[in-house]
């Protein structure tokens, strides 16, 4: 992905109709890997490593070098002379070229200092040496770049999770089988069982078990029924489902992971951009001290012009940045895709370093510390009324209401026969009435009673506990009085309690910031396990929110907000970082605007980046102080005319492949979801 034309967008292009680069179902050959954030400094050097020898001519090379150094040794001249002219001939000229190339622009990048390097050994006649650096420098970059791109084809190969065809059902009920860019939204697929989700939609029939821990991180198989959501690249494990359809390639849940991953990784951390300042200075110094040294150590050393020469050129192989320079983003690169593996989407180095940071977040309440859909909490029969019947009576009246309220009380009843319903009349801002089996019934709210004069202090008693909870009340009645009521919420997500631990454990002090009602918003923050009016505020609108986040930021120090909607999006932009609460379901403003997308409902998931993000800068600090302490040690031998330019490339190929190995281990840094999280 090129830097300078990343868009700014999960959805970039995809309102005029542009193809995602990296949508599911188009050629896996064709994809490059995202580079902008895994080069090595070879590569930013323009020494791309397609273009480095292969390994039968690398294995040549080092053949040959080991024997110019077995005829040095024997005092054959030229036959040692020829041997290492084939090794550098076979490995180096790739970076002859690239080197000479650097030089010409006056850019002391690695390439130019290996020419310069083994140039100068070949004039001063340590043939031998020359061949033998060239050799081993050229296999530490093969070696190298072999380990860099494990770390970038962790998210190349998310690609693969989804197939490049469907099954379609047809009109006449035969199945065809489709290339995914040909699928049509609101076509019906085929999901045989074994086979990957090619596209996302729902189910329209059947039932089965469906790994998507690809996806979302969720550990546990979830059982998927109509109604329910299917993502790309999630695996049918049972039964046949039939599934309708709801995103194009470009737009599957997948699709947007690798595009917010590519994304991330085009961003460079605070440490990475140091690290490249850094080198960028430090090249260039090095190589005027070993100028220097050449020049100055006949003179106050009392060595000879060949051995300063000699002791000058070790100096410039170990000036290699090489090990600095790939330190940072093969770390970061590693972090990211622990993380997206684990359904964080951390959008780039800038985001992880500010996690690392946090000391409060700012949590909205509905769809974030709640389902985010209203659900049947309680409910209780009075006056010693038939509870069976009152549920059957309330389902009858309920099922029949588009009334989320309606629809919750409905869900969480038995369903019954229809039958007898007569005369049903919605009543707007009250509730809903209709006769069954000769006797009128009504579905409504305290208002309703109270018109039908059915409220009395015991019944109101009831009402203000609940709505102390942050519950919502319908009642049933009939003529003469009230029968039942159900208490209706929000529910609170079941691994909440668990983050808020988490948070508080980390030092991360959690907050409400809600435009609920402060009632409802105290009750949720307490069943949360936060506690404190200061700590759990309501009625906030955007801006109100905004203001409460600066105080935040002013008491605390560096704080997130997390949220999922529209109205979140100006204090997610605000926040030192956003996190957007469910990538499958966000506005795509909240998923614009955040700096972290948890494509998995689990608040868990915040500490679990704050802890990733700690663990991260602890392992760019120590590849970084590894590669630069080598580069001291052999500064200081070279100085005292004991390197030897082999020893250098050595232990920098050495180095190389320790901060690569170090920064690798990250990728499986974070455990898997160890239970269901609440829908």
């Amino acid at each position: 992905m090129n830097q300078t034309q990343a868009p700014s967008s999960l959805q970039q292009g995809h309102a005029h109709g542009d193809p995602h680069p990296h949508a599911p179902g188009h050629s896996h050959t064709h994809h490059a890997a995202p580079a902008a954030a895994c080069t090595s400094c070879a590569a930013d050097d323009g020494h791309d490593h397609d273009t480095l020898p292969p390994w039968p001519r690398i294995a040549a090379a080092l053949v040959f070098a080991l024997g110019a150094e077995a005829a040095h040794w024997l005092q054959w001249m030229w036959p040692g002379m020829a041997l290492a002219l084939v090794a550098i001939a076979l490995s180096g000229l790739g970076v002859y070229r690239a080197g000479l190339k650097d030089l010409g622009r006056l850019r002391l990048g690695i390439n130019a200092l290996m020419t310069v390097a083994v140039t100068g050994a070949v004039l001063i006649g340590q043939w031998p040496e020359a061949a033998m650096v060239m050799a081993l420098y050229v296999a530490a970059e093969r070696i190298e770049h072999r380990a860099m791109d494990r770390a970038r084809n962790a998210i190349r190969n998310l690609l693969q999770l989804a197939p490049a065809t469907a099954d379609m059902l047809q009109a006449d009920g035969s199945v065809q089988r489709l290339p995914v860019a040909q699928v049509p939204l609101g076509a019906t697929l085929r999901i045989a069982p074994g086979a990957n989700v090619p596209l996302d939609g729902r189910v329209t029939q059947g039932s089965s078990a469906v790994n998507q821990a690809p996806i979302t991180g969720e550990s546990q198989l979830a059982d998927k029924g109509p109604g329910d959501e299917l993502y790309a690249g999630s695996v049918n494990q049972h039964g046949e489902l039939l599934m309708r359809v709801t995103a194009a390639p470009a737009d599957t849940l997948l699709a947007r992971i690798v595009h917010a991953v590519e994304q991330a990784q085009a961003s460079k951390a605070p440490a990475q951009r140091f690290v490249d300042r850094f080198a960028a200075i430090y090249t260039p110094i090095v190589f005027v001290l070993a100028v220097l040294l050449a020049l100055a150590a006949p003179q106050f050393m009392g060595w000879s012009w060949q051995q300063a020469a000699y002791q000058a050129l070790a100096l410039l192989v170990i000036a290699c940045p090489c090990a600095l320079v790939i330190s940072t983003p093969v770390t970061v690169v590693s972090a990211l895709t622990a993380a997206a593996r684990r359904g964080i989407l951390i959008k780039g180095g800038n985001a992880l370093e500010a996690a690392r940071s946090l000391r409060a977040v700012a949590l909205d309440k509905t769809g974030t510390l709640t389902t985010g859909s209203p659900a049947l909490v309680q409910w209780q029969a009075l006056a010693g009324f038939d509870g069976a019947q009152a549920a059957a009576i309330a389902w009858q009246l309920a099922s029949r209401s588009e009334h989320p309220v309606s629809r919750a009380i409905a869900a969480g009843l038995p369903a019954v026969a229809h039958n007898g319903v007569s005369q049903l009349q919605a009543l707007p801002g009250r509730g809903v009435q209709a006769e069954l089996d000769g006797r009128r019934w009504q579905l409504g709210n305290l208002r309703l009673m109270r018109e039908q004069g059915l409220a009395d202090a015991a019944l109101l008693a009831t009402l203000e506990e609940h709505e102390r909870q942050g519950r919502s009340v319908t009642l049933l009645a009939d003529n003469a009085a009230v029968r039942a009521w159900f208490a209706v919420a929000d529910p609170l997500r079941a691994h909440v309690p668990e983050a808020i631990a988490q948070l508080r454990a980390l030092g991360v002090q959690p907050v409400v910031l809600s435009g609920d009602n402060p009632a409802t918003v105290q009750a949720i923050a307490l069943e949360a396990g936060i506690s404190g009016a200061d700590d759990a505020r309501g009625g906030l609108l955007p801006e109100d929110k905004l203001a409460a986040l600066a105080e935040l930021q002013r008491r605390h120090g560096p704080t997130a907000m997390t949220g999922d909607g529209i109205n979140d999006a100006p204090a997610l932009a605000q926040a030192d970082l956003g996190f957007a609460m469910g990538g499958a379901h966000s506005t795509a403003m909240a998923m614009e605007t955040a700096g972290v997308v948890l494509m998995h409902d689990d608040l868990r998931r915040i500490p679990d980046t704050v802890r990733l993000a700690q663990r991260t800068h602890r392992v760019l600090w120590q590849n970084i102080s590894l590669a630069l302490g080598v580069k001291a040690v052999f500064f200081m031998l070279a100085l005292l005319g004991l390197a030897t330019m082999w020893l250098a490339v050595l232990a920098d190929m050495g180095v190389s492949l320790l901060v690569v190995a170090n920064g690798l281990r990250l990728r499986h840094a974070l455990p898997a979801i160890p239970d269901k999280p609440t829908p």
